[in-house]
């Protein structure tokens, strides 16, 4: 883990209290009251994500602005990176109900997930501090955040699917989804650092989900 990232991490850790930051069992589906509050909290981070990064969004402003005590924000998401990881799914949730409504128009399956990752792309460049604030939260994960992580990789996966039209995939198109998810956050790790411009980041995306293709055609191995 790079220094800066090891060093936040361990801050957005040492923030929470004894008992969050201990492993916690499995828990049981939410509530009504308590989804409403989860969204609550999550629609508090993105507003703070927004206005000023990953900086702007301390746990107990999201407490404030959600409404709940600092100690259930904990229960909740015992870190800011689990809670802006959260976020991110999130968010990628809404983008994939609206890709639904409008899905891609392209002839193939590549040209369709190409098109629907820049679209899930220029909506992350509408809110580039938010953007910044999610993609950072990722890149610090550690080992606990894993549950996090894993959700938005299976909302990304599940968005690629649905672009390609495929229920079932092969293992070989697993694969080269798992490949153009890489370049997609790369891409977006590049483009917020400043070291790729929009267009270079649509031209990786195209190139990348060339590999769609021909796996379609070969099939199972």
């Amino acid at each position: 883990m790079p220094a800066e990232a090891k060093t936040a991490a361990e801050t957005a850790a040492k923030d929470a209290p004894p008992a969050a930051r201990a492993v916690q069992p499995a828990s049981p589906p939410l509530t009504e009251r308590q989804e409403a509050r989860r969204r609550r909290i999550l629609h508090a981070s993105a507003q703070l994500a927004s206005r000023g990064g990953f900086d702007a969004v301390q746990m107990r402003e999201v407490a404030e602005s959600s409404q709940v005590a600092l100690g259930t924000l904990y229960r909740y998401f015992p870190s800011k990176v689990h809670l802006l990881v959260a976020t991110m799914q999130d968010q990628l949730a809404h983008m994939h109900g609206t890709l639904r409504k409008k899905p891609p128009a392209g002839d193939t399956a590549a040209e369709r997930v190409a098109e629907t990752l820049m679209r899930a792309f220029r909506a992350l460049q509408r809110e580039p501090h938010l953007a910044d604030a999610m993609v950072r939260a990722l890149t610090f994960a550690d080992r606990s955040v894993s549950p996090e992580v894993d959700q938005v990789s299976r909302q990304t996966t599940a968005i690629i699917l649905d672009a390609m039209g495929l229920d079932d995939p092969t293992p070989a198109q697993l694969s080269a989804v798992r490949v153009i998810e890489h370049t997609w956050h790369s891409a977006l790790i590049t483009w917020l650092s400043g070291r790729a411009s929009i267009a270079q980041v649509k031209i990786d995306i195209e190139t990348v989900c060339r590999l769609i293709d021909p796996t379609e055609v070969r099939g199972p191995e």
